[in-house]
């Protein structure tokens, strides 16, 4: 399924946290955190502003940045879990 965000949305992928610490503990799910870091699978073409010139989005595709655990709407897409989150709910691009 192709999908296509409007405006200012932007379509991620959560990337799942290591399941071993470093000191070898295994972490079981129930006590995992939703990750913050995610991948940017694909962006809408920016937001309109007061006189009509639209607005260039700040992340492209194949980005790493950081979101809100709790920020977005959560899509299942092809069977594979997504976040829909505004361009303003990103904390910040990783690398």
């Amino acid at each position: 399924m192709k999908l296509r965000p409007l405006q200012d949305r932007i379509l991620v992928k959560r990337i799942e946290e290591e399941q071993v610490t470093a000191g070898g503990i295994f972490i079981p799910d129930t006590a995992k955190e939703k990750p913050m870091e995610a991948e940017v699978v694909a962006v809408g073409e920016g937001k309109i502003n007061e006189n009509g010139t639209r607005n260039p989005m700040s992340v492209k595709a194949g980005q790493k940045v950081l979101i809100g655990k709790y920020s977005g709407t959560e899509v299942k897409i092809d069977g594979v879990d997504h976040v829909i989150v505004r361009e303003d709910e990103i904390l910040a691009i990783v690398g």
